[in-house]
């Protein structure tokens, strides 16, 4: 088979843990899109919850959007929805839960809701997976997730995109 200079052929256990991680990457990329045309859903009808809540994947940021697409209109019973310490910004919620939310954005918000549901559990059928292909190069994974910023993730990235035989690379430099 013709391969281009410097192309890695990784072996065929390295190779599938490569296309899972890949995909994995591009289902991730994928939900943080559709978290944004959530965002920008919410923002066409005046609700602003992302102002205040950290993110719209707060368990206090979904109760509020479930609760809009089920009819509640009222601003202060929406942020009295709030859980922990974003509590403490209910005078803010309830400004920003003030807005024009019809059935188009319930609908829409409901769509996106499935969808970014829907990728989350592929995400997470996917990290099993990885998982499970990584096992024989436990030692090789966490012997990487000892250096700083790298983590178990990154280290199954790293080990899918080089493979764990390092002896192809000329010098350390």
């Amino acid at each position: 088979m013709w391969a281009a200079a410097g192309q890695l052929h990784p072996p065929p256990e390295i190779a599938a843990i490569r296309e899972l991680t890949r995909y994995r990457k591009k289902l991730i990329e994928q939900r943080a899109s559709e978290l944004q045309r959530l965002a920008k859903v919410l923002e066409d009808s005046g609700i602003k919850i992302d102002s205040v809540a950290s993110t719209l994947t707060t368990l206090s940021a979904r109760d509020m959007i479930e609760a809009l697409i089920a009819g509640q209109r009222d601003p202060a019973v929406l942020a009295d929805l709030a859980r922990g310490v974003i509590r403490k910004k209910i005078p803010e919620l309830t400004l920003a839960c003030a807005g024009r939310f019809g059935d188009q954005h319930a609908l829409m918000c409901t769509l996106h809701l499935e969808h970014i549901d829907h990728l989350a559990d592929m995400i997470a059928r996917l990290d099993t997976r990885i998982d499970e292909a990584t096992l024989p190069f436990a030692q090789q994974t966490e012997l990487l997730a000892t250096i700083p910023g790298i983590g178990e993730r990154a280290a199954q990235v790293i080990i899918s995109e080089i493979g764990i035989d390092m002896s192809r690379f000329p010098t350390a430099a």
